[in-house]
């Protein structure tokens, strides 16, 4: 049995990998925009650190992003990442025997969260094309009751890349209403999204948008996210924070020059990543027995089904990782699902993509004579 130091023990031998190629964890390696590192070498020169942020955040970095997010009336908390935002809200909202809803492939943590907190975690399957890859609001009424007290939703889906359309957003919407449900909204990805709508605009009242600065700002290390809800939602969520000492102002102080350069500098960032999935489309459409379900992704990653190719998912990943680039297997995201694709992340240098793709038929062929078991985490 796996542990969490063999799990530690994983992930420091890969950001101690020297030249490693992340494409597996959807995160952004491009370099930030000059303003972005000139803010955070200030803050450093001046050594803030030495003070706490404030508890919600600063109020500049506050106001910007309900303004980049266009929530007008809703409120930010600033925290350590989303993740953190996340295992808040669940551990506020959640109490024994409620019920917890969401999709499968979901985010996975978050369902780990409502468990700890006593919630009855309840998954509604989306992947195939017998759901069309996204959550059908009619299968969500059916399952809805007095008991749910929270509905939880990663729009754009990570690791499917797809989105919800504005009708359906506003069903679902109506459906947590109609059992007085907290809707969490999950826009982790939204900013690569060709279109996107939000669930607050429907349900403002008990909806909590949730955003990170780890994937369209490349903020991973940095550990800042935010939620974004109404005034008294922020309130009930202010009062017993994970950290009530406010979040890192290092990180503050970049994500607020983050949001000023957005404009000229994320464009650029969002053409890049686009190109680099019709590379991995291209490299896959090549060769037999594989399938891309969702293209173009509105995430900065793609799925990628292996099955037709008799290809096992960690198969293909353990020997990507021998010639140093991280890519992740299904089951992370799925355990009913996971066997059946690969997650490829393209918020990377190109060159990083051309690596892979070149590598691509050897890897394949090489993967195919792997039949022992591959711990992966």
């Amino acid at each position: 049995m796996t542990t969490s130091a063999d799990r530690n023990r994983h992930f420091d031998r890969l950001v101690n990998t020297e030249g490693l190629k992340w494409l597996g964890q959807n995160t952004n390696h491009y370099p930030v925009d000059p303003s972005v590192r000139e803010a955070m070498v200030r803050c450093l020169d001046k050594e803030e650190f030495h003070a706490y942020a404030p508890p919600l955040g600063l109020e500049a970095l506050r106001a910007g992003i309900v303004a980049d997010l266009g929530l007008p009336g809703m409120e930010a908390m600033v925290t350590d990442g989303a993740v953190s935002g996340l295992y808040h809200v669940c551990h506020t909202f959640c109490r024994p025997g409620d019920r917890f809803i969401t999709t499968d492939p979901t985010w996975a943590w978050p369902m780990s969260f409502a468990r700890a907190a006593g919630a009855e975690v309840i998954q509604l399957p989306i992947y195939g094309d017998e759901y069309g890859f996204r959550l059908d609001p009619q299968r969500l009424r059916e399952v809805v009751d007095e008991r749910t007290r929270v509905i939880y939703i990663v729009d754009p889906n990570n690791p499917i890349g797809s989105t919800q359309t504005e009708a359906e957003i506003a069903e679902i919407a109506e459906i947590a209403r109609s059992v007085d449900a907290y809707l969490i909204h999950d826009c982790t990805y939204r900013d690569f999204a060709f279109d996107h709508h939000f669930a607050a605009l429907h349900y403002p009242e008990k909806t909590i948008t949730t955003w990170s600065f780890s994937k369209w700002l490349g903020f991973a290390g940095l550990r800042v996210g935010a939620l974004v809800a109404a005034p008294d939602v922020i309130e009930t969520l202010a009062a017993a924070p994970p950290n009530n000492l406010g979040s890192s102002i290092l990180a503050q102080r970049g994500a607020l020059a983050g949001l000023e350069a957005k404009s000229r500098w994320f464009p650029g960032i969002l053409e890049n990543q686009r190109g680099n999935q019709r590379l991995v489309k291209e490299a896959f459409d090549a060769l037999s027995g594989f399938r891309i379900p969702v293209f173009p992704s509105n995430g900065n990653f793609l799925v990628v089904e292996t099955v037709g190719a008799g290809v096992r998912p960690e198969a293909l990943c353990a020997v990507m990782a021998r010639h140093g680039i991280m890519i992740r297997q299904g089951s992370y995201h799925t355990k009913t699902f996971g066997d059946r694709f690969i997650k490829v992340s393209v918020s990377v240098p190109t060159e990083w993509v051309e690596a892979f793709c070149r590598l691509l038929p050897e890897a394949v062929e090489e993967a195919r004579g792997i039949n022992e078991d591959i711990a992966l985490f």
